[in-house]
């Protein structure tokens, strides 16, 4: 008897997800019809819709507005009040908050000020051969020489000074980056109910367009400087945060288990355990994250930021073919050594925890 209920449930019960003609049909009849049949249905279905629209409009009189069953009514739009009170909220804000956003664009200006100095000081042969000595020391000979190369393009272009400053503006992002990413991550790693708070929060700024990041960058800083790293910051930060999240949360269960009865503390667990083993997946998300922070260069130089994307904008402003190709091509080149470099780096504790 039992058997024969068991039987009786496995069949009623539904097997995988169901179609959409099962969701239609409601018992799943319709999922078992042949394909000719269904296409037919599917056919009769849009045409009896396009019927009933051409209906509503042949109701309509000649030279008359066709009203609601079409148009969305005009009482209904509030969004100019929507707009009146996000300029007003924006208002309060900028005003409420002023010394704070003062002390923040302070740091951000003292900190991309003295990357700027700093690189611009740098003799450009010494860029050039130290970054060729990286490469190859992170990588590979090959592309050592590969990397002198590309810099050497870029240096008789004549750019080498807007390359300092677009690692500047990419350096002080990811700067603000780490200093903010990791330990949301180590947070999120720690709790599943920040992390399921965070989630959303995360997914909308993966998914926005990247020139909406320059909003709130503008009505909080203005032009120049400040509001581009922050938009930079803020487009580039989820990787850094998800890939810590995640790196923490994949080790091993068992290390954790033995850490804990040698006594370890929460604070020498995460220190001497967590985050060495996941130091991998962390500079993962960083090497992401310099990528997305050097994928905004172009869009900040439209608020002010300085670089190879001011040539690139000119070169659009202008029609100069020539001169945006060659701040492209500059871009393309430095995207590849930061990546292939810090894939370098990311792939040396690897080897050294496998030995």
């Amino acid at each position: 008897m039992q058997k024969d209920t068991a039987d009786k449930t496995s069949k009623d019960a539904p097997n995988g997800p169901r179609s959409f003609w099962g969701v239609l049909g409601g018992d799943g009849k319709l999922s078992n019809l042949p394909w000719a049949v269904r296409a037919i249905i599917g056919i009769l279905f849009v045409a009896l819709l396009i019927l009933a629209i051409s209906a509503i409009y042949l109701t309509v009189p000649p030279g008359e507005e066709p009203g609601v069953a079409i148009n969305y009514p005009q009482e209904w739009d509030f969004g100019w009040d929507v707009i009146k009170a996000i300029d007003s909220g924006v208002e309060w804000v900028i005003i409420t908050g002023d010394p704070l956003f003062d002390a923040i664009r302070a740091v951000i200006v003292w900190i991309l000020v003295n990357f700027r100095d700093f690189l611009l000081w740098l003799p450009w042969w010494l860029v050039i051969v130290g970054t060729g000595i990286m490469s190859w020391r992170a990588v590979s000979r090959r592309f050592g020489i590969v990397s002198l190369g590309f810099l050497g393009i870029i240096a008789l272009m004549g750019l080498i000074d807007l390359l300092m400053m677009t690692l500047a503006i990419t350096l002080t992002a990811t700067l603000l980056c780490v200093a903010i990413g990791i330990p949301v991550g180590i947070l999120a790693a720690r709790s599943d109910r920040f992390e399921g708070i965070l989630r959303p929060a995360l997914d909308a700024m993966q998914t926005m367009p990247s020139f909406v990041y320059l909003i709130p960058a503008l009505m909080l800083f203005g032009l120049g400087m400040t509001p581009a790293v922050m938009a930079t910051m803020i487009y580039a930060i989820p990787p850094l945060i998800r890939l810590t999240n995640l790196g923490i949360r994949q080790v091993d269960a068992s290390v954790v288990e033995a850490a804990k009865s040698f006594g370890a503390t929460p604070w020498q667990m995460l220190v001497k355990v967590q985050i060495p083993l996941a130091m991998p997946t962390v500079l993962a998300g960083l090497n992401q994250t310099v990528m997305m922070a050097l994928a905004m260069v172009v869009i900040a130089s439209m608020i002010g930021a300085e670089g190879l994307g001011t040539e690139i904008l000119t070169g659009i402003a202008r029609l100069e073919v020539g001169r945006g190709f060659l701040g492209g091509i500059s871009i393309v080149f430095t995207a590849i050594i930061l990546d292939r470099v810090s894939q370098g780096f990311v792939k040396k504790p690897e080897v050294k925890q496998a030995a």
